[in-house]
């Protein structure tokens, strides 16, 4: 009988996580250094809150800190188990969340000097597409976000949801439909211009 071998993920973070859980600042320093911009970017693109996605990543980094010790590694990168955490988080955060709808948009500064014009058609577009996203599913927004603002490839985005890749791709393309039926009049506005 031939027994199928579990495969050991090689993780690159592996010896900062052993430094962590033997108490060294700096290593902390350095997987914060490497993984605050991707934390708080998911946190942010499923939050859409940049003040609420810092404490998601601040959050984050602190149960790192505490749980170090624990990490067994070989079965999954530690970056996968912190965008775990991450949307384990933002979940917790969106139930309790409550709607504030503004009348008024916050004023962007204008670094590149854009006219006016191009700036309100640019924050109504980026607007639109935050709310399309905001009113999918959480999942939905979440495969959404993992897979293509993100990046990850279905098999780690998967894992990283803790479901399987036939349950994440039918995720992603119920969150696409979503999203087509709600752009469709904007996509014919931006092909128009």
């Amino acid at each position: 009988m031939i027994r199928a071998s579990k495969k050991t993920v090689a993780d690159p973070d592996g010896h900062l996580i052993a430094r962590i859980a033997n108490g060294e600042s700096e290593a902390a320093s350095l997987l914060i250094e490497r993984h605050l911009t991707s934390i708080a970017g998911l946190a942010r693109n499923i939050l859409g809150d940049d003040c609420e996605a810092e404490d998601v990543a601040q959050e984050v980094f602190l149960r790192v800190w505490i749980h170090a010790d624990k990490w067994k590694p070989g079965k999954a990168k530690f970056a996968s188990w912190m965008h775990r955490v991450t949307i384990n988080l933002c979940y917790d955060k969106l139930r309790r969340k409550k709607e504030i709808y503004m009348d008024v948009l916050p004023e962007q500064t204008d670094e590149q000097a854009q006219s006016a014009e191009l700036l309100v058609d640019e924050v109504s577009r980026s607007r639109q597409v935050r709310l399309a996203l905001d009113m999918l599913a959480p999942r939905q927004r979440v495969a959404i976000v993992l897979c293509h603002l993100h990046e990850l490839g279905n098999i780690e985005a998967a894992h990283v949801m803790d479901i399987s890749v036939e349950a994440l791709e039918s995720l992603l393309a119920r969150g696409r439909r979503a999203l087509r039926v709600r752009l469709a009049g904007q996509i014919e506005e931006l092909l128009s211009e």
